[in-house]
């Protein structure tokens, strides 16, 4: 069974496409100023399609600054720390592909080191 959406922030919309134990699509909305703030994911990759507006997903080591527009994607591999925002601070949405893997969010500073 999937462990329940334990993130630590809140997004305009999330609505699940698919969820098992090591697989979770969804389509996230961030309203205007939200993000996903810095974390990593020690099981999984994230896969981002923008969907509308310009998604912004930053990375941490390897320092890096994507700037996804309608049909665009990019991956963040598992133990890279990342951050999502509209472009700036602009609403988006996009689809995510987590996986595959179990589930896990570690928050983390903007360097990418654990938060406490």
């Amino acid at each position: 069974m999937a462990q329940p959406d334990a993130r630590p922030y809140v997004i305009e919309r999330r609505e699940v496409v698919a969820e098992t134990d090591t697989l979770r699509v969804a389509i996230l909305t961030l309203a205007p100023g939200q993000e996903g703030p810095w974390h990593y994911h020690s099981r999984i990759t994230d896969t981002f399609y923008c969907l509308e507006g310009v998604l912004s997903v930053q990375t941490r080591a390897p320092d890096a600054r994507h700037l996804l527009t309608v049909g665009e994607s990019c991956d963040v591999p598992q133990m890279t720390a990342h951050r999502v925002t509209g472009y700036d601070g602009g609403r988006a949405r996009f689809l995510i592909v987590q996986g595959i893997g179990a589930y896990d969010f570690c928050p983390t500073t903007r360097e990418g080191k654990a938060s406490p």
